[in-house]
């Protein structure tokens, strides 16, 4: 299944250019296109970075009810100028912030 439109989707919502995004994963903007085109499927490590720096659940980049992909967009972390080791900061920090989610909710279950 593939992931296109909605790795571009929280990419633009989160303000991030292709160049900005491919720096942060360290990998060539051409390659990132190619994800968000459908033309690759990203391997799961990609997936993994990209959802720590949209601070979205892997899930929501294959997600097809536009509703939830909708809700997911809303909750999407914006910011501006931020260096590279700001980045991986941020997208630790919206790791940690996903896995208390997750525990919390298995927690009240």
């Amino acid at each position: 299944m593939k992931s296109t439109n909605n790795l571009k989707a929280f990419r633009d919502t989160s303000g991030f250019t292709q160049e900005r995004v491919a720096s942060f994963l360290s990998i060539e903007r051409g390659t990132l296109s190619n994800y968000e085109l459908g033309a690759r499927e990203a391997p799961l490590p990609i997936l993994i970075e990209l959802s720590n720096l949209y601070g979205v659940d892997i899930a929501d980049f294959y997600e097809t009810d536009p509703e939830k992909v909708k809700d997911a967009l809303i909750c999407s972390f914006r910011v501006d100028d931020l260096t590279d080791e700001d980045l991986k900061d941020v997208a630790n920090f919206k790791d940690i912030v996903k896995s208390y989610l997750k525990m919390n909710y298995i927690e009240h279950q």
